[in-house]
């Protein structure tokens, strides 16, 4: 069986792109054959990846999604650092500790991505990557010492992989790929999106509308303090994602097949992830207990929890963003969204809330990315977890999602809102609610019944109220005030539920 060659690879989490390089020279034809302790087997003869890399191949034809951009370049961060430390410690010459450095340097920029060719569904703990990556490495290096690829003149398992394991190596690329993305895309979009927020707050702070619970009218608010609202939770949002950083600051590297560090330097671990941490601009320390580290995956559960409630929030915004914005003529219409696209191939002159609702997808598909983690974390048997590779892939598409999404729905929609004031005061004015403010002087009964006899009539609870002579015109004018209604004070009784 020939290895597969897929022509479409996800060169970042759900981006789908045509990789023109070696793989149209793969399918020519012409093949090298490579050994394993399992046998030879036959490798397209300019691949960089090896015999195991081959056999991922034939083993996991599942499906069309790969590792993102971002696990692969945190593999070479770590193959890379590995090499200097390794040859800092004296356990690898420095001519092959030279050729991985360069090797996994390619890995890192992206010139190599075409050959990580290996399905998501693959093994659990991701070792058909870990040594796709190895093969990738050791083959580019021999390369560059003069070698034939395939002669393992830089040998992927005791030079590339030296004082490591995949057991401890995927789970630490995840954490890092993860946490740079949350440092480098997450923060920055939902800061754009808060600033956004922040700014139609204060623009809309002198505009009162009519609150609503339960979809039904209630006292008055402020429009800016409905976006004040979202905007903080934006903000918390912010922190959230700090918190799930801070939980994924500690990775496995360093505890090898089950956690004892066996095969390992004592110094590795910290000194390649000083390296990395450098790199990065983001903090990673070996774990306190290897044992937790490899067994478990709870941060990573947790910070996919963080990013489910950031969705949860968005989800809120958004709708009610499209609620606001409803109509033109027949809806809430308190809002003007941003038009954007036509709204139908069928009624002309339509537009719709697209934004809002492209951004509720997203929500709902990160919330769904979070039950297929919370399900990987259970697969945590003794010594090791075995779902990595599929709570990798899910963890790091809510992180992009959330972040494109995020910055397209401030650029695109929040910034071109435009408040209808004068919808808002009429509407105001037709609601019964506002004999909210009339209770604690004339009582819960006595304002009660003013709103269904208000209803009934079809007139305003004022024009009720002042047919009624419950209170003076100037008292009435006073407590029917909608801006009084939207701060705190006033007359003390029940304010409604």
């Amino acid at each position: 069986m020939a290895p597969a060659t897929p022509l479409d690879f996800y060169t970042g989490v759900g981006r789908m792109k045509k990789i023109p390089t070696t793989v149209a020279t793969q399918s020519s034809g012409a093949t090298r054959v490579e050994r394993d302790t399992m046998g030879e087997l036959a490798v397209p003869a300019t691949a960089y990846y090896g015999v195991q890399t081959a056999r991922a191949i034939e083993n996991f034809p599942i499906s069309s999604l790969r590792f993102p951009r971002a696990m692969i370049r945190a593999m070479g961060l770590i193959k890379r650092a590995a090499a200097t430390v390794n040859q800092s410690l004296g356990l690898l010459d420095k001519k092959p500790a030279d050729a991985i450095n360069q090797a996994a340097t390619e890995v890192v920029e992206g010139n190599l991505d075409a050959e990580f060719p290996v399905d998501i569904f693959q093994t659990g703990s991701g070792t058909s990557t870990n040594m796709n990556t190895n093969e990738v490495i050791s083959n580019r290096a021999t390369e560059l010492l003069g070698g034939a690829r395939g002669s393992k003149l830089v040998h992927p398992n005791d030079h590339v992989n030296l004082g490591q394991s995949s057991n401890d190596v995927i789970p630490t690329a995840i954490h890092i790929a993860a946490g740079v993305m949350m440092h480098q895309q997450l923060i920055p979009a939902l800061t754009r999106l808060h600033k956004s927020l922040d700014r139609k707050a204060k623009e809309f702070d002198k505009i009162v509308k009519i609150g609503r619970t339960h979809l039904q009218d209630a006292t008055p608010v402020r429009l800016g303090q409905e976006f004040g609202g979202y905007a903080r939770q934006i903000e918390l949002g912010i922190q959230r994602v700090k918190r799930a950083q801070e939980a994924l600051s500690e990775v496995a590297l360093g505890g090898t097949a089950v956690g004892t560090g066996l095969n390992c330097h004592p110094k590795f671990s910290a000194k390649v992830l000083a390296i990395i941490s450098k790199e990065t601009g983001c903090t990673f320390t070996e774990a306190k207990n290897h044992f937790e580290a490899q067994s478990t995956q709870d941060s990573l559960v947790e910070a996919s929890g963080e990013l489910k409630t950031i969705a949860v929030s968005l989800m809120k915004i958004a709708n009610d963003i499209r609620w606001l914005g409803s109509g033109p003529r027949c809806g809430l219409g308190e809002i003007n969204l941003p038009e954007t696209q036509p709204g139908s191939s069928i009624m002309p002159g339509k537009v719709n809330p697209v934004i809002a609702e492209s951004v509720t997808m997203v929500c709902a598909q990160v919330i769904g990315n979070d039950v297929t983690v919370t399900v990987g974390g259970q697969a945590a048997n003794f010594e090791l977890i075995v779902m990595l590779p599929v709570m990798a892939y899910n963890l790091l598409q809510s992180i992009e999602l959330l972040s494109t999404a995020s910055t397209n729905f401030a650029v695109k929609c929040i910034d071109g809102i435009k408040a209808n004031d004068e919808r808002c005061r009429s509407l105001i004015e037709e609601s019964l609610a506002m004999c909210t403010a009339l209770a604690p002087e004339i009582g819960y009964e006595a304002a009660a019944k003013l709103a269904k006899d208000a209803y009934k009539s079809g007139k305003t609870v004022r024009q009720m109220a002042k047919e009624q002579k419950v209170l003076s015109e100037k008292r009435l004018t006073e407590l029917l005030d909608p801006w009084r209604m939207t701060e705190p004070g006033g007359s003390v009784g029940s304010a409604g539920g």
